[in-house]
């Protein structure tokens, strides 16, 4: 009987446990939350005003550059300069033996006051033949032959006068002068060499340093394209700021002075298809030697509603054209396509497809997918 039992309550447990594990079958799980829509780090464009430069390549230039050379010939008797120093306008650089030109000027001299001493007689004679046909004591030939005299004569003194300045000229040449003030080169010639008027070899080169020209070339595309920038009010001329130019050296380091540019050449090389623009340095402790290669910057004008846009914000598709991510309507990812003109600083110029006011996701770009519900926070912030 107490078996029965047993047995009886054993199988009503298992009927119970059975319908309770039926029962937790049946029973649905709750619905999982909704995601929250990612963050992506925006930035909201407003247009802001940007001054426009352009980079190019130049190379150092002297402001005057003269070629030393012999007016006169004869033996170098001294140089009277040191090679690579400095120089003032005027100063005696080499002196040629000036025996044959100092014989030359008194030998000149001499023939002048011989022909101021000629000039004597015929004035007096002159003179006299002048009183005497006016009461027919001599015959008007006579006084005409004494007026004839006079003159040559007087043409005489004059051609002797010529003759001694020339040869004081030749005797001043002998000394050779720098014509300009500057840094003189090395020598071509040394004591005892022999040299002659105007020869083709330079004595030595001189250099004016401070100020310099900068000679920069600038492609006639991009000469043409700041003229209609300029004539559609995109760009605005500076003024004055605007022939300010700056610079940077070889190693890229920038020039501690500011240049001005000067002029622009009127003529496009035809091997190049560009023109040439020169500027002008101080350059007071020399740093900036002829022929040295440099890049100019040159402030072309300004954009007072210019649309800039960090680089990391714009992308290329496939076929190569700029494009940038938009937060737009209901919060969603929108691509644009943009036209981008050049780079100011670590930005895009962008000239079409973008306004004020327009979300740009700079940060978050991989979970920004075209259409999806995004969360815009201000850039900088942890998307």
């Amino acid at each position: 009987m107490p078996s029965m039992y047993r047995l009886k309550l054993i199988a009503v447990a298992g009927i119970l446990g059975g319908a309770l594990m039926i029962a937790g079958c049946n029973k649905q799980d709750p619905a999982p939350a909704p995601a929250a829509p990612p963050e992506v780090g925006v930035i909201t464009i407003q247009p802001q005003r940007a001054v426009l430069t352009t980079e190019l390549p130049g190379r150092i230039a002297p402001h005057l550059i003269a070629e030393v050379r012999p007016q006169v010939g004869g033996i170098i008797q001294q140089r009277l300069f040191t090679e690579g120093g400095d120089v003032k306008a005027g100063q005696v650089l080499y002196q040629i033996d000036p025996a044959t030109y100092r014989a030359a000027f008194a030998s000149a001299k001499a023939a002048l006051s011989r022909a101021e001493a000629n000039l004597v007689p015929a004035r007096l004679r002159e003179e006299r033949f002048q009183d005497l046909v006016k009461i027919k004591a001599v015959s008007q030939q006579e006084f005409d032959d004494a007026h004839a005299a006079l003159l040559q004569a007087e043409a005489e003194v004059e051609s002797a006068k010529a003759a001694v300045d020339n040869a004081r000229i030749n005797l001043d040449y002998t000394s050779v002068k720098a014509p300009i003030s500057g840094r003189i080169g090395r020598s071509t010639v040394t004591t005892g060499a022999l040299v002659t008027a105007n020869q083709a070899a330079a004595l030595a080169t001189i250099q004016q340093l401070d100020p310099v020209y900068v000679d920069v070339t600038q492609s006639t595309a991009d000469l043409l394209r700041l003229r209609q920038s300029l004539a559609s009010g995109l760009l605005k001329s500076g003024g004055v700021t605007q022939a300010q130019v700056r610079l940077l050296l070889e190693d890229g380091t920038p020039y501690a002075q500011p240049g001005t540019l000067k002029f622009s050449e009127a003529t496009v090389d035809q091997s190049t298809g560009s023109v040439t623009m020169r500027c002008l340095f101080p350059n007071p402790e020399q740093l900036l030697l002829p022929g040295m290669f440099v890049r100019a910057v040159l402030e072309e004008g300004a954009n007072e509603q210019a649309i800039l846009v960090p680089q990391r914000g714009v992308t290329r598709n496939q076929a190569g054209n700029a494009m940038a991510m938009v937060v737009g309507a209901e919060e969603k990812v929108e691509p644009r396509l943009i036209k981008v003109a050049r780079t100011v600083g670590d930005k895009w110029l962008v000239s079409e497809g973008l306004k004020a006011g327009d979300r740009v996701i700079l940060e978050g770009i991989q979970k920004a997918r075209p259409g999806t519900v995004v969360k815009a926070v201000p850039f900088g912030g942890k998307p």
